[in-house]
Parts: structure tokens; C-alpha cells; sequence
């Protein structure tokens, strides 16, 4: 369960990234951050920004259209 719900559908890149990166500063180490997004390019931009911080990608599918991450923060 999320601590807390980023809402990024419809939103170009990089906003989905601006989004989360404000999502993950506003929540605690352990907590975890679940990201929506409809960016096709979100599957590939939202890893590699993972990659580049101290978090955990716990989850990261596509359902419908729309792409959903589940970020532990580190």
C-alpha cells in the first residue's frame, strides 16, 4: 500500500519526473510512492531516474494505457 499517490495521467514528459521527485521529497525514508502515468516514455524515463537516486523500485506495470510505479524511498 502507498503511502502516497502521485496523479501524473496526461501529463507530458518530464512532468510525470517533476511530479514524483516532489512526491518522494514530501514522505519519510521506507515510504512508499505510487506514481500514474499515461507517458509512453514514462516506462523507460521513471527507471532510469530511479536508477540515478538512493530509492527502490518495488513495481513498475502498464495496464490500459496507464503506467503505475511503486517507489520505496531510500
Amino acid at each position: 500500500m502507498a503511502d502516497i499517490v502521485i496523479d501524473a495521467k496526461e501529463l507530458a514528459c518530464p512532468m510525470p519526473i517533476v511530479k514524483a521527485k516532489k512526491g518522494i521529497d514530501s514522505i519519510q525514508s521506507g515510504q512508499v510512492m505510487e506514481l500514474q502515468t499515461t507517458d509512453k516514455g514514462s516506462m523507460n524515463d521513471f527507471q532510469a531516474w530511479v536508477n540515478q537516486t538512493k530509492h527502490e523500485l518495488i513495481e513498475a506495470k502498464e495496464e490500459n494505457g496507464v503506467f503505475t510505479f511503486l517507489v520505496k524511498k531510500g
